[in-house]
């Protein structure tokens, strides 16, 4: 189950040739990591609210992708953005990240949440455009709830809703350093801070933490041992949604039963291929699979 609470409709301008092209997507976090798991083969139900002439658009594109969409329907918007790309770089014209969900809204959507994730087994939590649309503590009592009921909670928040989910209990945390850093988890971005990061969020509620580091290789703790995790370097054609891919192929490789250091190479590859892409969440399985076993697992030896 992907927690996705209010999805964004995507459009963006580009010019590959001489015309230009208008694509209109289904977005947001949760989304971008249901993409990438249904390109790993693993079946999805997306949670989410929609409501507006944008969320018509969306339940419809985002059926289109295959996967099992449970939503509650709204009166307000959903979000939305509008990008340009024509002249190659990115320009963000306008955008909603939708309307702060109401009481109503919120209890219908835990409920539907919650048995999906106890039916899936394997919940990623996902965060909104912006965090003021969704409350932490809805994120604290799924994660508490799913955990307390035998399901396993993959999340990759940050600010208050981090440190929400970590109250309620993480099966499998993944977190930028960027994001450690703004949020004052870490003081810096060297290795021994970002280690010392990862025990501290491991002693707030996380079971195993993943922190990816853009260029740099990324570091694990999983079980009691830290790992600095190196993927092959590939060039980049969108640098945007590596790390909401890196935690879909942690989370597929748990959906199927294997174990911590497959899910970690696994995400590691499913981020570095989707830097060679142009489209968030996405990529080929057969070569996510080949490049997960060229991810080597280094113990850290700081």
């Amino acid at each position: 189950m992907v927690f996705a609470p209010v999805p964004v409709l995507t459009i963006t301008m580009e010019r590959p040739g001489e015309a230009d092209e208008l694509h209109l997507h289904a977005g947001s976090q949760g989304i971008w990591e249901a993409r990438m798991l249904t390109v790993l083969g693993v079946p999805v139900t997306v949670c989410a609210t929609l409501g507006g002439e944008t969320g018509d658009v969306l339940e419809h594109l985002i059926k289109l992708e295959r996967m099992n969409l449970r939503a509650v329907h709204r009166q307000s918007d959903a979000g939305w953005y509008v990008h340009d790309r024509r002249t190659g770089d990115r320009s963000e014209i306008a955008d909603s990240p939708g309307a702060p969900l109401t009481r109503h809204e919120l209890d219908e959507l835990y409920g539907l949440a919650l048995v999906e994730g106890l039916r899936a087994g394997v919940s990623v939590l996902s965060g909104p455009m912006h965090p003021s649309v969704v409350p932490p503590e809805i994120y604290r009592r799924l994660a508490a709830d799913l955990s307390a009921n035998g399901a396993r909670v993959v999340a990759d928040l940050s600010g208050e809703h981090l440190a929400a989910v970590l109250d309620g209990g993480v099966h499998f945390l993944k977190v930028s350093h960027e994001e450690l850093l703004a949020d004052g988890r870490a003081a810096d971005d060297t290795v021994p801070e970002l280690v010392a990061a990862l025990r501290r969020l491991r002693a707030e509620g996380a079971e195993s933490v993943l922190i990816s580091r853009a260029g740099e290789p990324a570091l694990a703790l999983l079980e009691d041992e830290v790992f600095e995790v190196s993927a092959p370097t590939l060039r980049v054609a969108e640098h945007r949604g590596a790390g909401d891919s890196m935690t879909a192929g942690v989370a597929a490789v748990l959906a199927r039963g294997g174990d911590l250091r497959e899910a970690v190479r696994t995400g590691a590859a499913a981020g570095a291929v989707n830097i060679t892409r142009h489209g968030l969440g996405t990529g080929q399985a057969e070569l996510i699979a080949e490049m997960a076993a060229r991810v080597r697992l280094c113990p850290y030896q700081g």
